[in-house]
């Protein structure tokens, strides 16, 4: 091992890899953690631990999981848990055309042609990827199953580590989860919570979906280029170097054949053709794929949201099958359907870490453990007698630590609003102000949780490349990342706090 490796393993960062890797598979961590909810809630409810939920009035108090009727829930809700888990269905469906795409070779191709139009910078080609996979969100969870994916195929058509693609890719859609030049679903379902928890200080408040735009949409360079620099300075070198990865290969890729271009134009057409049928089913005021009532197009319940990952998934799907046929990789329909097959096969680890983490998120649910955590959290803010910038950043930090346990944004934002935004608006901030904060906390901190079952995946995809790829590794490479971004998110945010400027439109930053 070289000297490099050697202080590299034995640096800070190698210490957490080293200390990480010693934590077992996910699937036993998250047996574990069943176990340690399941003895908590008998622990914790034989004490009397509770909580008063200041929305309501209501005394919360932990709801043993230990006892006949606790036992019988579990065992009666062990297969709807593991149906109802949210990212289960779109992340296999998304894999049906991402697979595709990278088993006809379509995703080589189109890679290659974006590191030769790049005229040997890697620098513009990475700058590209980081801000794409920053606006990564506004397709929802589908971000997080593409751009791994894509980050990995990149890196490695470079000669850099696939797998340090592949942890950029998430770690910049995940980190920028509160950051984009457009409003995205979860802009409207925050909103609805803080106007809601608003008005129970005043009645007649108000707030558009956009309330956060302008420090959102500022956010998506300053991330950009954070995430950027931390790829390229500490976890890419670090990674390639521990592969044996030099930095002057990556242009040393040979020439597309005739029959590889034929699939890359069929793939094409093949994709301008559907995006026009989307376009048409959406642009007209009654477009099919417009909400009824409202003929937006980008509520939750608008068609083209609700089935936004099937059409993600056929982004993919079309243009490979297009370009297998026509480039030879695929020759019969057997080829495709074995295809599928196998990326289903791919995925077979992730399926079943889903239904681990299923049942572990239902039952900390159901103890009632993170609702008096949050709770009590709030209660000891609100005590502290500190400065308002001291208590507002402390608050980005609640949410960041919450967010390591219980990974649904609405979920916790459902509770922490109507906690925090009456609590901040007595202390003249505008709501808009605590729902930013929320965001900040929650997205920073993306990275490294993994209650995310999407974090299953991402360990699933990077064991692909490296087969002594463990959690710890995972975690040490994911750190610099959450560090960066809680770092430019806070700075960003001071120089908000002291300017006073406007969240977004409408919304000043005091009351």
């Amino acid at each position: 091992m070289s000297n490099a490796s050697e202080t590299n393993s034995n640096g800070f960062y190698g210490k957490i890899e080293t200390l990480g890797n010693k934590i077992p598979d996910p699937m036993i961590f998250f047996l574990w953690f069943s176990v340690i909810v399941l003895v908590a809630s008998w622990i914790f409810s034989a004490l009397g631990a509770s909580a008063i939920n200041p929305a309501t009035g209501e005394t919360v108090v932990v709801y043993n999981l230990i006892t006949r009727d606790g036992i019988i829930k579990i065992l009666t809700n062990m297969v709807s848990n593991f149906q109802t888990l949210s990212v289960l269905g779109p992340v296999l469906t998304c894999m049906f055309g991402v697979s595709i795409c990278e088993k006809s070779g379509l995703f080589r191709v189109v890679l290659q042609k974006i590191v030769e139009g790049a005229k040997g910078s890697d620098f513009r080609v990475l700058l590209v990827f980081v801000f794409i996979a920053v606006l990564g969100d506004a397709a929802g969870g589908v971000g997080y199953v593409v751009l791994p994916v894509l980050g990995a195929g990149l890196f490695s058509s470079m000669g850099k580590s696939p797998v340090a693609g592949a942890l950029c890719g998430y770690a910049t859609v995940s980190g920028a989860f509160s950051a984009n030049l457009m409003l995205t679903n979860m802009d409207i379902v925050n909103q609805s919570f803080t106007v809601a928890a608003a008005q129970v200080i005043d009645p007649n408040f108000t707030a558009s979906p956009a309330m956060t735009y302008f420090f959102s949409a500022t956010s998506v360079f300053v991330l950009t280029f954070g995430s950027l620099f931390v790829t390229m300075k500490i976890v890419e070198p670090r990674l390639s170097r521990e592969a044996g990865l030099t930095a002057n290969t990556g242009h040393q890729i040979e020439p597309l054949t005739p029959a590889e271009n034929r699939g890359a134009r069929a793939a094409l057409i093949a994709v301008l053709i559907y995006l026009a049928i989307i376009l048409a089913l959406a642009i007209p005021e009654n477009g099919m794929l417009r909400d009824a009532e409202t003929g937006s197009l980008v509520i939750a319940k608008a068609p083209l949201i609700k089935a936004l990952p099937f059409f993600i998934s056929m982004l993919f799907l079309i243009p490979g099958v297009a370009y297998g046929f026509k480039s030879g990789s695929f020759e019969k329909s057997t080829d495709l359907v074995e295809a599928l097959g196998n990326a289903m096969k791919d995925m077979g680890p992730f399926v079943a870490l889903c239904f681990v983490m299923a049942q572990f998120l239902k039952w900390f649910e159901w103890s009632n453990l993170a609702t008096i955590l949050s709770i009590n959290g709030a209660n000891l803010l609100k005590s502290s007698g500190l400065p308002p910038l001291a208590i507002l950043i402390l608050f980005i930090f609640l949410c960041g630590f919450l967010n390591l346990f219980v990974g649904s944004a609405s979920a916790k934002w459902g509770l922490m609003a109507s906690i925090f935004v009456p609590m901040f608006m007595l202390l003249g901030y505008h709501p808009s102000v605590t729902q930013m904060c929320f965001r900040i906390g929650d997205a920073a901190s993306d990275p490294i949780t993994p209650a995310y079952a999407y974090f299953g995946m991402l360990l699933t995809l990077c064991k692909k490349y490296d087969k002594n790829f463990g959690f710890g590794t995972l975690i040490s490479n994911m750190l610099p990342y959450s560090a960066m971004f809680f770092l430019l998110y806070i700075l960003q945010f001071i120089v908000w706090y002291i300017l006073k400027l406007p969240m977004g439109p409408g919304a000043s930053f005091m009351m």
